[in-house]
């Protein structure tokens, strides 16, 4: 009868080292489905962002959340719609460009502002203090819709502007209402023209809304 064959130490060794090294992995292996995963439950922007239509078409649960605000704040679909088109082009996790000190070392963003309404984070907590609730989030369409309502209302009540007024609703978004009434924005001529281009987006939000609004309610997307 033959002796039986020693061991071969060096490939025991290697593959105990294969081993071990593939259990290492193995968390990595079920971390990139989850990654992907994530990836896929972002909301991208609309496929045609010029025309309100076709946005809700895409996207009915946004026309809802528009019909919704428009009721709760009295703003109408257009305004908020085109104002939050200037803000982050309907991209869910928007951000502010970077600054640099010194012209080339990254330092933070200029802002805290983020997601679809860009807002900033004292100005969202007084929104969730004030009217939003504890579980609003910034790169939820239907909440950034709401806290764009909730701050058109503040706007007419505390500069009287009113809802329909896309031009002097922006001005106010983006200067704040103290800001305003100081009337800062008269020394950035770039701002009254940016905020020209969401009363120019508003108009054609409008007229594009109009051709449509009927046969979205029939369609029964809203309730």
């Amino acid at each position: 009868m033959p002796e039986p064959r020693p061991l071969n130490r060096t490939t025991n060794s290697r593959r105990q080292a294969a081993t071990a090294a593939t259990r290492r992995a193995r968390p990595e292996l079920l971390l990139t489905p989850l990654l992907l995963a994530l990836a896929g439950c972002a909301t991208a922007p609309p496929s045609d962002p010029e025309n309100i239509c076709a946005i809700f078409r895409e996207k009915p649960d946004w026309h809802d959340a528009a019909l919704k605000v428009q009721k709760k704040w009295g703003a109408p679909v257009q305004v908020p719609m085109a104002m939050m088109y200037q803000e982050s082009s309907f991209k869910q996790d928007a951000v502010p460009p970077r600054y640099y000190f010194l012209g080339f070392i990254p330092w933070g963003r200029v802002s805290s502002a983020y997601g679809y309404a860009q807002a900033k984070d004292e100005t969202w907590a007084d929104y969730k203090k004030d009217a939003g609730g504890w579980g609003a989030s910034r790169d939820n369409f239907a909440d950034a819709l709401d806290f764009m309502g909730w701050y058109m209302n503040r706007t007419q009540r505390l500069n009287g502007i009113s809802k329909w007024d896309a031009y002097g609703q922006y001005l106010n978004y983006h200067e704040g209402w103290t800001g305003y009434r100081n009337r800062s924005y008269e020394r950035k001529a770039w701002l009254k023209t940016v905020s020209q281009k969401v009363q120019a987006r508003a108009e054609k939000f409008s007229a594009q809304y109009k051709s449509c609004e009927g046969s979205l309610s029939r369609g029964g997307w809203f309730w």
